[in-house]
């Protein structure tokens, strides 16, 4: 994108105050800046807290299939899972792109070390879980690792660093995510520096179309993966490319599935898996109302009592035909740094613009079909959160002891 262009593209979205020190850049600069503007997505900046495309329609629930149904169908969804992972048809993509702020780190929430007499590591402790699967198919599973721009060389460096905790290198790979302009309230991009606009980056919904991007999905058709596992970073716990989930989703004529666990509570800080429309989708805990809390199902149990844990399988060509929709944009009220107009770098301490995000459980909305498919909480579901407290590093630890794992 030469200068002109670029003028063009900033003049109809009313950004041109992007060029203000143009003028006054280097010619590497000058390059970035054209390049980001030629990259990012100004569209975005007419949506604000009040316009948003994140609007639900009616709620209704959607019945899980239960642990009891699960465990008499077992064997079967089993067979049929490890038969597709030797066929090399899944997956799984971890979404890593985040630090470990909340936990005292300064490093990617991955290598955070949970260790008590060794260390054990979040990435290390997902890897473990994989060569589970490894091990009972007989097959390496292609991951994909999702990063930031602010974490990527860090992870791939550990990665290289834990000799990928045994898992055959060959088979994983690292992209990063992609960013959008992040502005003030009047939907006006931040400049990071004078030849730098501030971005953020696209909520977790991105991340196939960031995979797209960054060319993985020529892997994906040479590879004849057909189903994709995407998961978050955060949960120690959690199986992945789990061959009895591939299994059931696949048996049952799904094109999407998704990991719940039974709410310990209707208010517990989870999303329930429901119809939105009669089409598949999740209601966030603080759009459930207290009608849909009380509500019940023809058996007097709760009527959304069935929590998601950010694991999703999805059919690969039904992901190709999401990619091309518009996902519901939300809207965040962020702490954004930026340069202000005398040059001077302002690190703000209360919230002062929109950062834009898309949602993965946003995806499944776009599906016609989800398995909603129980999992035991105290067996698949320890996320790491906070440092203290509820769903943190100390419950996570209590949590892998149970389940024998050495800490």
């Amino acid at each position: 994108m030469n200068y002109k262009e670029a003028y063009e593209k900033l003049e109809k979205y009313g950004q041109l105050h992007v060029l203000k020190y143009y003028d006054e850049l280097s010619e590497i600069e000058k390059g970035t800046l054209l390049k980001q503007i030629e990259e990012l997505d100004f569209g975005i900046l007419k949506y604000s807290k009040e316009n948003t495309t994140n609007q639900k329609g009616e709620i209704s629930p959607l019945a899980a299939m239960q642990l009891p149904e699960i465990e008499e169908h077992r064997k079967r969804y089993t067979e049929i899972g490890v038969e597709e992972i030797r066929k090399g048809k899944v997956a799984a993509v971890l979404l890593a792109g985040g630090m470990g702020t909340r936990l005292g780190s300064d490093h990617p929430k991955g290598m955070f070390d949970i260790g008590l007499t060794r260390p054990v590591y979040i990435f290390q402790r997902i890897i473990e879980n994989m060569l589970d699967v490894v091990r009972q198919a007989g097959a390496w599973v292609h991951l994909f690792v999702m990063t930031s721009d602010k974490n990527h060389d860090m992870t791939v460096a550990f990665f290289e660093e834990k000799g990928y905790f045994g898992y055959s290198k060959d088979y994983i790979r690292f992209f990063i995510q992609d960013v959008v302009p992040a502005s003030d309230y009047e939907g006006n991009v931040y400049m990071e520096e004078r030849w730098k606009i501030a971005t953020s980056p696209n909520g977790n919904g991105g991340w196939f179309s960031s995979m797209n991007k960054c060319g993985l999905l020529n892997i994906v058709r040479e590879d004849g993966i057909e189903w994709i596992n995407v998961f978050a970073v955060d949960n120690v716990l959690q199986r992945i490319a789990d061959p009895c989930f591939v299994g059931a989703t696949m048996d049952n004529g799904c094109v999407a599935g998704a990991k719940v666990v039974k709410k310990n509570s209707p208010d517990e800080r989870v999303g329930a898996l429901c119809l939105e429309d009669g089409r598949p989708s999740i209601v966030e805990y603080y759009e459930l109302t207290d009608e849909m809390k009380m509500a019940k199902d023809a058996d007097g149990n709760p009527a959304y009592d069935f929590g998601v844990i950010l694991n999703y399988i999805f059919k690969t060509q039904t992901l190709v035909e999401i990619m091309d929709r518009q996902l519901p944009l939300h809207v965040v009220e962020k702490q954004i740094p930026y340069m202000d107009d005398t040059g001077r770098h302002i690190e703000p301490d209360v919230p002062n613009g929109y950062k834009y995000e898309t949602l993965v459980l946003d995806m499944i909305h776009q599906v016609d079909t989800c398995l909603a498919y129980e999992v035991e909480r105290e067996k698949e579901f320890a996320p790491i959160k906070n440092a203290t407290g509820i769903d943190s590093v100390e419950t996570a630890r209590e949590l892998c002891k149970e389940n024998g794992i050495l800490l």
